[in-house]
């Protein structure tokens, strides 16, 4: 079984210059090349290929639109971006919209190509310089993940009972308090956990429970 992939690539010569390189590969084949992200949109999902080798920056659309539109449909699809683009907006809008890896244009034929076996794989292959900056915005994202210690045991108690889809008046009548404080404790706790609403607080709740 080969594994199948897909190019959408706007600049010619490098999206020709790829398919020559992985259909020389005897375990891949090129089963679809896109010049434009309209094209690939109405079309990639009926393909469903193994790994989509993904351009950031089309023509006509961004490449994490196409992603963000098809990857509910196409579960089983790897998508790599690969783009000359290196800040980090770009990198993490790619990686909260689906992509599994994310390559840097200039990097040779034999890691992109190990990085297509790698996604293939269940691995989220990316340039080392990439790499740096999802590590270092991590170490920068840990402190606010501490502000859960900073929680009283009280405030504990109420992030419980939203997690577990209470609103504030059943949660004031369960605890014998007012509903003003039940939504004084809410506001602190989104304080302590910098979020900014109840989503984002049980999101982050669930994080320190598992």
């Amino acid at each position: 079984m080969k594994i199948t992939i897909a190019i959408v690539e706007d600049e010619k010569n490098y999206n020709n210059a790829l398919k020559k390189v992985i259909d020389y590969q005897d375990d891949m084949k090129v089963v679809a090349q896109f010049f434009d992200g309209r094209e690939a949109l109405q079309q990639l999902s009926d393909l469903s290929p193994d790994v989509v080798m993904m351009d950031i920056q089309l023509q006509d659309m961004l490449g994490i639109e196409i992603i963000e539109k098809l990857k509910q449909q196409m579960p089983s699809t790897q998508f790599i971006m690969c783009t000359s683009f290196e800040d980090d907006e770009k990198i993490f809008n790619s990686l909260k919209a689906g992509a599994m890896g994310y390559l840097v244009k200039g990097e040779s034929m034999d890691k992109i190509l190990s990085s297509i076996r790698d996604a293939y794989n269940g691995g989220a292959p990316m340039s080392f310089s990439i790499a740096r900056k999802v590590l270092s915005h991590f170490e920068r994202k840990l402190p606010q993940i501490q502000g859960f210690n900073e929680l009283t045991e009280r405030e504990k108690e109420i992030l419980e009972l939203l997690s577990q889809g209470l609103l504030y008046k059943e949660i004031a009548d369960k605890k014998f308090i007012s509903i003003d404080t039940v939504k004084k404790h809410v506001g602190n706790i989104y304080r302590k956990l910098h979020v900014n609403n109840k989503v984002e607080a049980i999101n982050k709740f669930n994080h320190f429970k598992n």
